[in-house]
């Protein structure tokens, strides 16, 4: 039945407004959550300020047409901090449980296309205060020589706050300041982190020992209460000191449980102890109690440096390292030096040679080596020398020297590394000198210089080192300034020569060094070689997809063209129409095939046969891609208009709005003219909807067009869905969803009435200086245990969702207590206004109901206009009162308490008109009653309209 009154009383007629209204976009910033102020500060910047831990709302209001999109950014506090996306593309910025760090400047960017985008911005401040932290500080001196010696003691507070927090000093229950005291002296030092004070109690006296309380404020800013922390001075206080119970470098094998105690030597009050490791947290398995470090069956991974700290605010912490060195062995290699004063390359007798051996050990320098020649141990002579710690080799490095190389020289020669007297395996490396051993040579196998390969699959490059012995081949990148080889290292080593790489991407093309190690083989210059990896990938096109609209007859163009692929060709292009292959389209301009980098098609003529999905894929040979055009002569959406002015229009007497629908037709000129519009209008919640055709003239580019939409319920929204239709049929549809709003501009003749149906109750607002508030609910609200026999079932309409103002009288209300409720501010252009109002006044205790007026002519004067007491019984009743204000004025809503708890009165639709009141009062004690039926209205359907009360006035 709701549809089909819909459908009678929509044929409102249809309005076009000539002027363009497309306009650039403007924004502004609004908040709402939980903001402590929002402020303009020196520079007329806006400040919000928000306590940390809070949600933070930030609503960017926009207007222009079309609607424009909204984008937040923000940067950190200093203009100078790189521009941070937050990824929100909304007009709503809501953070929740904000953290000091995500303070800063926000902007609210919109654009829509036209002209350049609005940008607004507003700064977040995160206000937050920390616990202090009180640290104490003594010094002693000589004062006259050595007559005696003064002591002095400064208890430092440092606190983190935003904003900078003020310090309190106390001693025991007394404030400390300067005048009251010559024995102390509070200063801020300088160069400090944080915000610090310092209580400096000069050449300690008796009375000086005792409690200290620094206690720190920001003034209640954003309800933030004031921290404190106490420390009790004494004769006794000393800072931490600690001892070892080991050598601060432990050496131990792995395998052994290790447990090292830090002692306290001191302290007062009592240090807390604490063992950390660097780098990196403690290992798997070691327990930490107190002062006691145990790590059970250590591995060379837990050698490293563990610190034992204790702390007790007093002086400095302290501090014991202890360095555990877990003995290991790994990577033995050697090197061969040919003579370095003559530069040779090679092996030549009668020239000097150097062998080199050397392990990564822990500890380095415990490692003992021992050289042999074919297997016995090598004899040293003048020929023949060992020497340690060669300036030009690695830290402890073991080098045999053969001066002026014989025949007999040439063997093989082992270098053997161990730990003496310890369980650790030892590690060996043979060198083999003869007339064979050659310096190495690098290339690359014929026809693996360049290597070409598929994305996603492997590929390896290959290297062939030639020489003996073989050293190992380090690959690294060549073309791109360093770039990491795919393992993410910048050098990679391989036994063989060949680097392995899986699942190859476009970003690994490019050209790859490999060249010789110095290391296990000849400590001579490198020898390299470069491979060429090239990728194929399939081809990468545009458009990617593209609608295309043109109006019926008229020819159309499309165009897929290569962007990117490798090989960059085009190897076959081939059309589709709805799925079926078209022959190949000749080409405009005959051009090399290897030159090709786009293909077309031409439509002679877009038709209703012709129009649909076509599909260009072009090929390289490694893969392909799809160009995908949509062909129609269907018209664009319209867009709809958001900045209508007061769109809602409220009527009295019944719970119904209308809503003023406008609109845009976008690029009208690209299809066939708009002929009419198909509106479909859906309640929420509902299936059933009302359509209707809206036949149109020519539509321009920019055109506003208007819609009426009637009898819309109150307070429910609708879907609104519009098609537009061409010759072709129907085009694109556009939907939004419309919402009832209060009114909340001056009156005027449109005579609209507050039903308060939205939270923003038409502008009405709490009073500040009364007792306690109006409150807004509905039948579903209420609350199940609220007080019976008093209070309104419904509101006015007697429907469950209809949303009426009340006040609970129950605890902790008490007699005489007042709940006020104000109007906006209106300019009076009417010398007369008329304010009428339903009223709800049922039980017992009732109090009374009055309407104040609020002149703002000469400051605000507040003058009584009506007024009621007293049970009224369970009925809505109405009233009319006359108003003449000399000026800018509110109204106010007055409801106090009377004698007990069954005294709720409530307030509905209100409505202020200009002009005089209806001269017939209605006698506010008489009950509204339904026509011809004798019976109360409880409440009164609004739905008869200005039938039913035409009725009831020939029935009285």
């Amino acid at each position: 039945m709701e549809v089909t009154c819909l459908l009678l009383l929509a044929l409102i007629p249809f309005h076009c407004q000539g002027q363009g209204v497309y306009a650039p976009a403007q924004a502004q910033i609004v908040h709402a959550g939980q903001a402590c102020v929002v402020k303009e500060d020196n520079i007329s910047e806006r400040v919000y300020t928000i306590r940390e831990g809070d949600t933070l709302v930030l609503q960017c209001l926009v207007t222009g047409h079309p609607r424009p999109q909204v984008r937040w950014t923000k940067t950190a506090g200093s203009a100078s901090d790189k521009f941070q996306e937050t990824s929100v593309f909304n007009e709503t910025l809501r953070i929740e449980r904000i953290a000091r760090t995500q303070g800063g400047r926000y902007y609210c960017k919109a654009e829509n296309g036209v002209g350049v985008p609005a940008i607004k911005s507003i700064r977040v401040d995160v206000q937050y205060l920390d616990e202090p932290v009180l640290t104490v500080h003594q010094t002693v001196s000589d004062v006259r020589g050595n007559f005696y010696q003064e002591k002095t003691v400064f208890l430092r507070c440092t606190v983190n706050s935003n904003p900078p927090a003020r310090f309190i000093w106390k001693r025991g229950s007394d404030t400390l300041s300067h005048s009251q005291d010559n024995g102390v002296d509070i200063y801020e030092p300088l160069y400090t982190q944080g915000e610090t004070k310092v209580l400096k109690l000069k050449n300690l006296r008796p009375q000086d020992y005792a409690s200290y309380t620094c206690q720190v404020s920001v003034r209640n800013v954003c309800g933030i209460p004031d921290k404190a922390i106490t420390f009790r001075l004494t004769n006794t206080t000393a800072p931490p000191a600690l001892k070892l119970s080991v050598n601060e470098t432990l050496v131990v094998n792995p395998g052994e449980n290790v447990t090292v105690q830090c002692l306290l030597t001191g302290g007062d009050p009592l240090p807390q102890l604490q063992w950390s490791h660097g780098p990196g947290p403690l290992p798997l398995g070691a327990l930490a109690q107190g002062g006691t470090l145990s790590i059970p069956s250590v591995q060379a991974l837990d050698s490293g440096y563990y610190n034992c700290t204790a702390t007790n605010n007093v002086g400095n912490p302290a501090k014991k390292t202890v360095n555990l060195l877990v003995r290991s062995m790994k990577n033995a290699t050697f090197q061969i030096t040919p003579d370095v004063i003559k530069e040779s390359e090679n092996i030549q007798l009668g020239q000097d040679l150097k062998l080199s051996c050397h392990v990564d050990a822990v500890p380095q320098e415990k490692v003992t080596y021992q050289w042999f020649k074919n297997g016995k141990p090598a004899r040293m002579s003048k020929r023949l020398l060992v020497t340690r710690n060669d300036p030009e080799l690695p830290a402890v490095t073991s080098s045999l020297e053969l001066i002026d190389l014989h025949f007999s020289d040439y063997g093989t020669y082992l270098c053997v590394a161990s730990f003496p007297g310890a369980p650790v395996p030892d590690l060996s490396v043979e060198v083999n000198i003869s007339s064979e051993t050659v310096p190495p040579t690098i290339s690359v196998p014929k026809g693996r210089a360049v290597v070409t390969v598929r994305e996603g699959s492997p590929a390896e490059l290959q290297c062939e080192v030639r020489g003996k012995p073989r050293p190992p081949v380090l690959w690294s990148r060549v073309d791109k300034e360093a770039a990491l080889l795919p393992s993410g290292l910048p050098l990679e080593e391989t036994p063989d020569g060949k680097l392995r790489l899986e699942r190859v991407n476009r970003d690994m093309s490019g050209t790859y060094r490999c060249h010789t190690a110095r290391y296990n083989g000849f400590n001579v210059r490198p020898r390299e070689a470069q491979v060429q990896l090239n990728v194929q990938f399939p081809p990468e096109v545009e458009p990617s997809s593209q609608d295309v609209r043109q109006a019926l007859g008229r020819p159309v163009l499309l165009r897929c063209s290569l962007l990117r692929g490798s090989p960059q060709r085009i190897a076959s292009a081939l059309w589709r129409f709805k799925g079926q292959l078209l022959p190949p389209p000749p080409p405009a301009v005959p051009v090399a095939a290897e030159a090709l980098d786009h293909s077309e098609l031409h439509l002679d003529a877009v038709t209703r046969d012709s129009s649909g999905s076509y599909e260009c894929s072009i090929s390289n040979d490694v893969g392909s891609a799809t160009c995908l055009f949509q062909v129609s002569a269907k018209a664009y959406s319209p867009e709809f208009y958001f900045d209508t002015p007061n769109p809602t229009r409220s009527h009295k007497l019944s719970k119904n709005y209308s809503y003023v629908l406008q609109w845009t037709q976008r690029d009208p000129d690209a299809v066939d003219p708009v002929l009419n519009y198909r509106l479909s209008v859906r309640q929420l919640n509902q299936h059933n909807a009302m359509v209707k055709a809206i036949p149109v003239r020519r539509v321009e580019k920019g055109q506003l067009l208007e819609y009426i939409l009637t009898d819309l319920r109150v307070p429910h929204s609708y879907e609104i869905r519009l098609t537009p239709y061409t010759t072709f049929g129907a085009g694109d549809m556009a939907s939004r969803i419309i919402h009832y709003t209060e009114p909340i501009n001056s009156p005027s003749l449109s005579d609209n009435t507050c039903h308060f149906e939205d939270e923003k109750i038409c502008g009405y607002t709490q009073d500040l200086t009364d007792n306690f508030d109006w409150t807004r609910q509905n039948a579903l609200t209420q609350n199940p245990k609220r007080s019976p026999n008093t209070g309104p079932p419904t509101d006015i309409s007697g429907t469950p969702e209809g949303y009426y103002m009340f006040i609970e009288t129950s605890r902790p209300r008490e007699l005489g207590d007042r709940a006020r409720l104000v109007s906006p501010l209106y300019n009076a252009s009417a010398k007369f206004y008329c304010v009428s109002f339903f009223y709800h006044m049922y039980g017992k205790h009732i109090g009374s109901l009055n309407l104040l007026v609020r002149s703002r002519n000469k400051g605000a004067l507040d003058t009584h206009a009506w007024s009621l007491s007293g049970n009224k019984g369970n009925v809505w009743q109405q009233a009319h009162v006359p108003i003449n204000p000399n000026g800018p004025f509110q109204i106010i809503f007055e409801g106090v308490r009377g004698s007990g708890y069954l005294g709720d009165i409530a307030i509905d639709d209100v409505t202020l008109k200009k002009g005089e009141c209806p001269r017939k009062q209605m006698d506010p004690n008489k009950v509204v009653v339904m026509p011809g039926s004798g019976v109360p209205c409880q409440p009164c359907p609004r739905l008869w309209g200005p039938m039913a009360i035409f009725l009831l006035a020939l029935q009285r």
